[in-house]
């Protein structure tokens, strides 16, 4: 394996906002993302809970970022917003495959692979990576942007209505070629 450099993790350049508690029945901090939440084997985005957010939070919106990918500028690998105040958990695929579980009105906006879903881990052979996942608290019912917003842009509106955030990463080592 070659030796990376660590890239800044996704809010570290944003304004601190108040941290509360994301958790998973598949995933935990800093543990190997399950095989089918990887790219080639299933795209299953994991379940996701969370609680202790700030009062006044009209939605939320969760994220998957790989700060790590060799792009200059990481990879979102999953953008959900929208998500109605009501809701603080999902299931297990509700951003992928049938949507099992998705909130009605919860929008989802493209990934860096192009699809409004969650799209897996992908690494390039040999290199671990860190998945982001981030929950925000939202002081808004709606976000602004529609389902054809980029993950940048996506990301400004963040900015400047984000109450509250929690992350839980996970990582994924894609196995040496050869």
């Amino acid at each position: 394996m070659t030796e990376q450099k660590r890239a800044p993790l996704p809010h570290d350049f944003h304004p601190e906002v108040p941290s509360f508690t994301v958790v998973s029945d598949q995933l935990a901090a800093g543990a190997a993302l399950k095989d089918d939440q990887v790219h080639a084997a299933g795209n299953t985005s994991p379940h996701l809970r969370w609680e202790g957010f700030p009062p006044g939070a009209k939605s939320f919106a969760v994220t998957c970022f790989d700060p790590d990918a060799p792009t200059g500028s990481g990879f979102w690998h999953w953008v959900l917003f929208d998500i109605p105040a009501s809701v603080t958990e999902l299931p297990a695929g509700a951003g992928s495959g049938s949507f099992e579980g998705l909130p009605a009105g919860a929008v989802h906006a493209r990934n860096d692979y192009g699809s409004k879903d969650f799209g897996g881990a992908a690494p390039p052979a040999g290199e671990n990576h860190r998945y982001v996942f981030t929950v925000y608290a939202v002081d808004t019912e709606k976000l602004g942007p529609d389902a054809d917003a980029s993950p940048a842009a996506v990301g400004f509106h963040l900015r400047f209505h984000t109450l509250g955030r929690a992350q839980l990463i996970g990582e994924y080592e894609a196995p040496s070629v050869g």
